[in-house]
């Protein structure tokens, strides 16, 4: 066994050190496409702003380390709703559904719709508007991952990419592989690291760039109609390592070796390097009670937040969060998640708002 955690944790540093090519490239700062792949609707961790790469588990690692999905529960469901930014009418709503299959794994599926509401239709001969339409944006995530041993999960995930309006619509697949492992005690020291959005590229096509004129060099002159495609856009790829270190605050009083500690604090740590974005580094802490209430925040850098003549980011950096949740007997865990990340004007904040359960 430890020679196996050994030959992982040194692939894991392999994969680190090759992807460092990607990091912090500024010449490519805002290329990228597809940006809600950066977007998570899950409320516990967006309460630790994304950093939880180590420890995250269930359906939300579907969306941050797919490792994490072979965690604990047979089945896990869920439904999140999340308003992006007060005011602007942009929302997102989540449906996962996760299952283990005997020894096999666990496959889940994520479901991820975003929403910018009505937005009036301007032509060249209306430019007041007639009608509306409605930008779609859909994620559909399949994954797919395994306990390999007490210490060790790993995973893999494709989402595919729909986003479009009436008449101009872009397509394309993204695929992210993870791992996590975990030793201690208690096991209570996490270490996490996962690959995202290595994809396909997409461009923008349809009858929404098609152009009507006429060819003047013909006699006589007839119309015709041309198209103008977009240029292709890459996927916003990123690397994420986390690590994450739980520590039982009533440990010493505990009236025996087996006894379950009531009080657990978890300090957090992540870094992520991003292709077409500033790179993040970020600290959390996360309370639990007798793990039916937790408490968490957060704070996320990255280069010039805080200063709007540098700031690349809508984010003041600070994130947090509630879950309460409760067992049903020897039945299912029912758990209700709240986070609140706030913005810089004139945007008002990012509430998030999730439903699990799990067995």
């Amino acid at each position: 066994m430890k020679n196996f955690s050994t030959k992982a944790l040194v692939a894991i540093c392999a994969i680190g050190m090759s992807f460092n090519s990607f990091a912090g490239n500024k010449d490519r700062t805002g290329q990228s496409g597809a940006p809600e792949l950066l977007i998570n609707p899950w409320a516990r961790s967006t309460g630790l702003f994304g950093l939880n790469t180590a420890a995250v588990g269930g359906i939300e690692a579907m969306k941050m380390n797919i490792a994490g999905l072979a965690q604990d529960s047979a089945t896990d469901v869920g439904l999140s709703h999340a308003i992006y930014l007060s005011g602007t009418n942009i929302s997102i709503n989540d449906l996962a559904v996760a299952q283990k299959v005997g020894d096999v794994g666990v496959i889940g599926i994520n479901i991820m719709s975003m929403s910018f509401g009505d937005i009036p239709t301007t032509t060249y001969f209306n430019p007041e508007g007639q009608g509306s339409y409605h930008p779609q944006f859909l994620n559909v995530s399949l994954g797919f991952s395994k306990q390999f041993s007490t210490h060790i999960n790993a995973g893999v995930g494709v989402t595919y990419v729909s986003e479009q309006i009436s008449n101009i619509s872009a397509l394309g697949l993204a695929f992210e592989g993870g791992i996590q492992y975990v030793t201690g005690k208690r096991d209570n020291f996490h270490f996490g690291i996962t690959l995202r959005n290595i994809g396909t590229n997409m461009r923008f096509s349809g009858t929404g760039f098609s152009v009507n004129g006429e060819q003047p060099q013909a006699a006589p002159t007839f119309a015709v109609t041309e198209n103008y495609p977009s240029d292709k856009f890459e996927m916003p790829t990123y690397l994420n390592i986390g690590v994450s270190y739980d520590i039982f605050l009533d440990e010493n009083h505990l009236s025996s070796k087996d006894a379950v500690p009531m009080h657990r604090l978890s300090v957090i740590g992540n870094f992520t390097s991003n292709s077409f974005n500033n790179d993040y580094l970020g600290l959390g802490l996360e309370y639990g009670f007798r793990n039916l209430f937790m408490l968490r925040a957060a704070y996320r850098y990255e280069n010039g937040i805080g200063n709007p003549a540098t700031s690349t980011t809508m984010y003041m950096g600070l994130a947090m969060g509630a879950t309460v949740q409760t067992r049903f007997g020897s039945g299912p865990m029912l758990a209700l998640d709240y986070s609140y990340r706030p913005t810089e004007r004139p945007a008002n904040g990012v509430h998030v708002i999730s439903l699990r359960l799990t067995r």
